[in-house]
Parts: structure tokens; sequence; C-alpha cells
């Protein structure tokens, strides 16, 4: 093309069914050879304590998947980057960064 365009725009249309969402407690992230799975979970009842097949104590997350996207590898870094610029701006409107007590 003589003149590319300078940038893209998607034009993003969100079927009925799929617009409200699903809400999730919990992502685990983890790859193949050719996709980033990403596992959206939520809490089925209160964690409890439990002893590991080694003898170690354990607490019990009970969960259940409600979606798994895959990503191929080339999408990972733009994902978070729009995670970081949306998480940017959610800390200027609402001023606190909640943290998950895992990272405390």
């Amino acid at each position: 093309m003589a003149n590319p365009p300078e940038r893209r725009e998607y034009d993003i249309d969100i079927p009925a069914e799929v617009e409200p969402g699903t809400y999730a407690d919990f992502a685990s992230i983890w790859h193949t050879a050719d996709s980033f799975v990403l596992d959206f979970a939520v809490l089925k009842r209160p964690p409890k304590p439990s002893v590991a097949e080694d003898g170690s104590r354990v607490l019990k997350v009970p969960t259940r998947v409600v979606t798994r996207v895959r990503v191929p590898p080339s999408q990972v870094f733009e994902i978070m980057k729009g995670l970081e610029k949306q998480l940017s701006m959610w800390e200027r409107s609402h001023g606190v960064k909640r943290r998950s007590p895992e990272d405390t």
C-alpha cells in the first residue's frame, strides 16, 4: 500500500448473550507451545484447611472454571499493556490499588 493507515481501530460487536460478562474471583494462567491459556474461575465454597499427601498443611480452595480463553503468544504483550493502561486509569480514578493477600 502506498499510504498505510496510521493506526488500527477495532469496531467490536458483542453478542447480547456475552454482553453482561462473567464474574471470576481467580485466574489460572498456563501455556502450551501454541497458546497461553487463561482459566477464569469462581469460588465454590469457603476454603478449608487440609493435609497434602506429603504431610504438609494446605488451604484447599474449591473453584469452578467459568470460562477458558486461549490467546496466541503474539497477543500476550498487547493484553499486558492493555491491563496496565486500564489499571493505571482505575488507580487515578479510585486512588488505591487493591492488593490480594498473596501479594503482601
